[in-house]
């Protein structure tokens, strides 16, 4: 998905102001390292930098988007621009041996040359070594843009020799937007959104019907709690247990649920607080009248405990027994 200027602004304001500041006073690098999660824009603003460096006719630091350059940049045809993505699960020694063999040699295009390595961090240790020595003695007038998701996995001598442009979450309020404008509800849309920055996997997410009887399970569960523990377990035992069997499906389980008694004590501080599930907010705020920061906390803690104890390979009934005890500790119930 391509973005216009005022979108990108606005999904990453500080790395655009960084790279058009780069070009205006024509200090461009040899290689950048874009790190961000997924879904925070790095392919489109990494597009666009590369547009800006080979435009034929910039303005203010834009690139004009009608020239042959940025018509070709976009169709992914202009020649010295190169995307290496990984072969399997590595990026592999000759694929970097080809891009180099590529920069090296006499384009029939002049100017600068570019290339795009996707998911850097996959890199292996001699495809790593390879790209290290071009990254210290590149030929010619050569940009790097290295991609990746996870900095730390990238050599410190590869993260040495280029500059680190750091991309941040996408605000919370842009990517509700953007699923609204997709047709989800805000209901939704703000329990997807707390689980990933990426639209495309919300919107996934949003449409799952699975994930939709896993957010109404632990909300009953959260209703149940609070009146009686022995209905709570029961829950557990007929609708949990036989709804989230895999390791990653109760993981997330017991974050929706720990994000419900967020919601609580965000709603106890102030009443028109955004929520996690904003079509619970009449019964959170009964919920927050009658409850107290400590418990709450309590509550909270014993979500974390038990996705610990998942972790841990705890017996999954017993953690759920144990959790639905931990949670009621203080009620009284009637």
């Amino acid at each position: 998905m391509e973005g216009n200027i005022d979108e990108l602004k606005v999904l990453q304001p500080v790395v655009m102001k960084q790279l058009q500041t780069i070009y205006e006073k024509n200090r461009t690098a040899h290689a950048y390292i874009f790190d961000g999660a997924k879904g925070t824009g790095k392919q489109q603003i990494a597009t666009f930098f590369i547009k800006l460096l080979l435009c034929l006719n910039p303005s203010k630091n834009v690139p004009c988007e009608t020239c042959r350059n940025c018509k070709r940049i976009v169709s992914g045809n202009h020649p010295n621009v190169k995307q290496l993505e990984p072969d399997g699960q590595f990026i592999k020694i000759d694929q970097i041996r080809d891009l180099i063999s590529a920069m090296t040699k006499t384009s029939i295009e002049e100017g600068r040359k570019i290339y795009v390595i996707h998911h850097a961090n996959r890199l292996n240790t001699s495809s790593a070594n390879t790209l290290l020595k071009f990254l210290e003695e590149p030929e010619g007038d050569v940009t790097a843009i290295l991609l990746t998701e996870n900095y730390q996995a990238i050599l410190p001598t590869i993260q040495s020799r280029c500059q680190h442009v750091k991309f941040y979450n996408i605000p919370r309020g842009i990517l509700l937007k953007q699923l609204q404008e997709q047709g989800i509800t805000l209901s939704m849309a703000s329990t997807v959104s707390m689980l990933t920055n990426n639209l495309e996997t919300a919107i996934s997410l949003a449409n799952d019907e699975q994930f939709a009887h896993a957010r109404k399970t632990v909300l009953k569960l959260v209703e149940i709690v609070r009146k009686n523990v022995h209905e709570a377990l029961l829950v557990i035992y007929e609708e949990w247990l036989s709804s989230f069997k895999e390791k990653n499906e109760i993981e997330q389980a017991l974050d929706l649920l720990l994000f419900a008694y967020r919601d609580i004590v965000a709603i106890k501080a102030n009443p028109e607080a955004s929520c996690t599930y904003p079509d619970m907010l009449q019964s959170w705020r009964e919920h927050a009248l009658n409850t107290t920061y400590e418990r709450l906390s309590h509550q909270m803690q014993s979500v974390l405990e038990a996705r610990q104890n998942l972790q841990r390979n705890m017996n999954r009934t017993l953690m759920m027994e144990q959790l639905m005890l931990n949670l009621q500790e203080g009620y009284t119930f009637v």
